[in-house]
């Protein structure tokens, strides 16, 4: 009987995207709308996402542009940034607000390249956790005879392949991560 892993292997790639997303909010000198997607506006007396109450554009590589379709939101708006950690003050002109991204200073790229460090470590921690769960289905099928003692080292050795793929995965996303941000 062949183990079938494919529910794990999914929630490994979850947890890659899930870092991928978290990555994209980490912003590297460049003006990116994806540093707004974590950002919530009480809307109606719901937690709405910022996208969802307004147009986000980048007129260029320093500065993104935030316009409400309803300008009353315009000071929740300013106060949701404020208190993010993107550590970005907006001017408010009346009907936009803008956020001018300031170079990286050699200190700061520092700080969100162990930002993005803890991240991938915390991917990599949640895929060996998934693992552990594909370990215990394992012996749960060994102790049930659905699969012979082979079977059961075979599906411990395959698990353990799928999780070292996913790792580099994760080490590369890193290392192409921490390069966009080292560079100047």
């Amino acid at each position: 009987m062949r183990v079938d892993f494919n529910e794990f292997s999914n929630k490994m790639d979850k947890t890659l995207v899930h870092l991928a997303e978290e990555f994209d909010a980490v912003r590297a000198g460049r003006a990116n709308p994806k540093v707004l997607d974590r950002i919530k506006v009480e809307y109606y007396g719901q937690e709405t996402p910022l996208n969802g109450v307004a147009s986000i554009s980048s007129p260029d590589a320093r500065t993104l542009v935030v316009q409400p379709w309803d300008t009353n939101l315009l000071k929740d708006i300013q106060k949701a940034i404020q208190s993010s950690e993107l550590g970005i003050n907006p001017q408010n002109d009346g009907r936009v607000l803008r956020l001018i991204f300031p170079q990286l200073t050699e200190e700061r790229r520092k700080e969100l390249t162990k930002q993005v460090k803890k991240y991938a470590e915390d991917a990599k921690v949640a895929m060996r956790n998934i693992r552990r769960d594909g370990m215990d289905y394992v012996k749960k099928l060994k102790k049930n005879n659905e699969i012979t003692e082979d079977e059961q080292k075979k599906a411990e050795k395959d698990l353990q392949d799928l999780l070292d793929k996913f790792i580099k995965k994760v080490d590369v996303a890193l290392e192409a991560k921490e390069k966009e941000l080292m560079a100047i």
